[in-house]
């Protein structure tokens, strides 16, 4: 099995490139991210891989992170109807920490922006990856927990009050959900809706 290609840029197309590792050519298919992310062809490249064998072929993913990668693997064995193909998709369409914010959330509209993700099959990607989502999330990872707390109405009154002015404030769901979770490691876990408030203005203020 390839797990690791290492080599250079060869050839550029619309949803794979070749990378040449010591004159072999290896065909590896990819994200739009991975691919808008590699250099021209001659420069030196990194992906990692997950190979697929079949009676009929090997096919190689190739990622720029391992937690895209572990992402890919994540979505296909958890979600039905999830296959290469659309696991490609989504990860084109939404980085890692992106897709964990949304799975948190329960944001099924940012999920189902993805080529060839009807509601039906975004519904199912939060509900079934919702627990898993922020062990998945990469340095979003300390915010992901309060965002699933959000997302499922079970957050401490103090939160969800704070988080909800800075909503009505103008900001984003996502951005007040990020400065309350700042603002928590600042004021306590035993702050106050106005404390955290105040302090989670400061932090969107910087």
């Amino acid at each position: 099995m390839i797990g690791k290609l290492k080599g250079t840029v060869d050839e550029i197309a619309e949803d794979y490139c070749v990378v040449d590792v010591h004159g072999v050519g290896y065909v590896a298919y990819c994200s739009a991210r991975t691919l808008a992310a590699l250099a021209g062809p001659g420069e030196a490249v990194v992906l990692f891989i997950e190979t697929y064998v079949r009676e009929d072929m090997i096919r190689l993913y190739g990622f720029k992170t391992t937690l895209e990668r572990e992402w890919f693997r994540l979505l296909q064995n958890n979600v039905q109807g999830v296959g290469a193909k659309v696991a490609l998709a989504i990860l084109s369409t939404l980085a890692p920490a992106d897709l964990a914010n949304a799975i948190a959330l329960r944001d099924i509209a940012m999920v189902s922006r993805a080529p060839g993700v009807g509601r039906k099959v975004a519904e199912r990607i939060v509900t079934e990856l919702k627990n898993k989502a922020p062990a998945y999330a990469g340095e979003a990872a300390g915010t992901i927990g309060l965002k699933q707390e959000l997302g499922e109405g079970v957050a401490p009154a103090p939160i969800a009050d704070a988080v909800s002015a800075l909503v009505n404030l103008g900001y984003s769901r996502d951005i007040a959900a990020n400065a309350v979770s700042a603002a928590l490691k600042t004021a306590g876990e035993d702050a106050d809706s106005s404390k955290l408030i105040r302090f989670g203005l400061k932090e969107l203020a910087r």
